[in-house]
């Protein structure tokens, strides 16, 4: 999706200012944000960051000129070009092969003559030959974000929006996407929104959470700024405080006072009462409470309890494809209580296929795989599939929980009564993972079976979930992607490696592997 920016402004030719926010606000049920003030600069890398629904993708919006502000207004340098990669393949693309929707974001009149362009920026983002005959929706997901990179690319413009850009994206693809960043020309600005800690840090040198009041920048990548944020809104959680003491005190003075003066028949005294009462009053008119975010809703896991020391063993099991290829085999192993063991390698290497193996054992026998009886599971796919229920409303209650335990559970997961009973089509993609988070809670497993379980969730539910799956006798194993997700859970790594399935005792050089591809 690309355009060039409206309204623009003539600047001189050696000014650096590509964008500037005035005073932008945006309210739909609930204020988004609002006097927002920002100037992006040519050549800047600014991180966007906020919580599940809080703006992000509405904010990239109105800066391409999608969508309208509530009030504020866009700046742009004069002829600039902006793209916007959003979250998804825009469907009328999906028919397409790869070349052709690159060729299609030029404009019609360069399509015919400059084709090579398109073809150049699909190699540059190196897909497969054999996966170039084939159109956007036999594609992975990985592919086709990619792809969408390729369209924002070919059109050379000045400032690039990113929307949740590593969503699908194995570590090899993000890496490649760090260097496809870093290979632009040097002016093109970059926004780019996203919930994943270790790509905003290595791309990023600036980030800006989002807030409804109060936004706050910061000429940092996101874990410095995040530092940076949490002391910038203790000290103001600390100067509320006093100025409402201070305020409280006078207001005991002039309650003091009062009682003298009416006591006394002074009219000085009454003055003086009504002079404190006044100043505490603007006192506390003008005290600022610290920041509280609204969060998008709880992430709480509730643990069973398992007899079984091993809930998983396996012995020499074999991995294989759908047609029956071997992927690899595992030695002996064990996933015991307390072990969080995240599973690493490129995509495509089985490990969605050995998950598959031991859901399954869980109802039957699998060769070399065995499942203890009092192992409960809880099970995330990647693409949330185990929510087989038409609405939130009918997921939450096959659990066979009362009504109003049903609203209050869906509510804390970030589910207003409208969306509740609405079609599940209608939930956002961060919506839905509070989703399944809470069905896990639900289900009280006793073993985590947990694909990508990051996808879609912001960064307070990534930590959250981080901490309730630290809890002593959590059980899990993980695939991810996420590396400051995997660095923060994990207390075993499976690797694989050509044929075998190995354990490491670091998941830091398996994760730097495979991002070197």
């Amino acid at each position: 999706m690309c355009r060039p920016a409206s309204p623009a402004l003539a600047r001189a030719p050696d000014d650096p200012t590509l964008l500037t926010l005035s005073a932008l606000a945006l309210t739909r049920a609930d204020t988004l944000f609002s006097d927002l003030d920002l100037t992006v600069s040519r050549g800047e890398r600014l991180g966007l960051v906020a919580a599940n629904g809080r703006g992000k993708t509405s904010l990239l919006r109105i800066i391409a000129g999608e969508e309208e502000p509530t009030q504020g207004s866009v700046t742009t340098a004069r002829s600039a070009r902006i793209a916007r990669v959003p979250q998804d393949v825009p469907e009328p693309l999906l028919p397409l092969t790869a070349q052709e929707a690159v060729l299609q974001a030029l404009h019609p009149e360069l399509q015919e003559m400059e084709s090579w362009r398109a073809e150049i920026a699909v190699d540059d983002i190196g897909l497969p030959e054999e996966a170039r005959q084939h159109p956007l929706s036999a594609l992975s997901g990985g592919w086709q974000r990619m792809v969408l990179l390729a369209r924002a690319g070919v059109v050379e413009p000045d400032l690039i929006l990113l929307d949740e850009p590593t969503n699908h994206l194995d570590l090899s693809r993000i890496a490649a996407l760090e260097a496809w960043l870093a290979a632009l020309p040097r002016g093109t600005g970059v926004i780019a929104a996203s919930h994943d800690r270790a790509f905003l840090d290595s791309v990023t040198s600036r980030t800006l959470f989002l807030r409804p009041e109060g936004s706050r920048s910061y000429p940092l990548p996101y874990t410095a700024a995040r530092a940076a944020l949490d002391e910038a809104d203790a000290a103001e959680g600390r100067r509320f405080d006093n100025d409402m003491r201070r305020a409280a005190q006078l207001r005991r003075q002039a309650a003091k006072l009062k009682n003298i003066g009416i006591n006394s028949g002074s009219d000085l005294l009454v003055t003086k009462t009504k002079q404190l009462t006044e100043r505490a009053e603007r006192m506390e008119e003008a005290a600022r409470p610290a920041h509280r975010e609204a969060g998008a809703g709880a992430i709480r896991l509730d643990h069973g309890a398992a007899h079984a020391k091993a809930l998983v063993t396996l012995d020499e099991a074999e991995v294989t494809a759908p047609d029956g290829r071997l992927l690899y085999r595992t030695p002996k192993l064990w996933l015991e209580r307390g072990d969080r063991v995240v599973l690493l390698g490129p995509n495509g290497a089985g490990k969605s296929r050995l998950m598959a193996m031991i859901e399954a054992a869980l109802a039957g026998p699998v060769p070399g795989v065995q499942v203890a009886a009092s192992a409960r599971p809880g099970i995330a796919r990647q693409d949330l599939a185990q929510i087989a229920h038409a609405t939130a409303w009918e997921a939450v209650k096959a659990a066979d929980m009362p009504d109003a335990r049903a609203r209050a559970a869906l509510a804390g997961a970030g589910l207003p009564p409208d969306l509740q009973t609405a079609p599940l089509s209608r939930l956002s993609g961060g919506q839905r993972a509070r989703l399944a988070m809470l069905l896990l809670r639900l289900a009280r497993p006793t073993l985590y079976l947990l694909d990508e379980p990051t996808n879609h969730l912001d960064i307070e539910g990534q930590e959250a979930l981080e901490g309730e799956l630290s809890a002593e006798g959590a059980a899990a194993l993980i695939v991810s992607h996420d590396r400051a997700f995997v660095e923060a859970v994990a207390t075993r790594t499976w690797s694989i490696e050509g044929k075998r399935l190995v354990e490491r005792d670091d998941p830091a050089p398996v994760l730097d592997a495979l991002s070197r591809g």
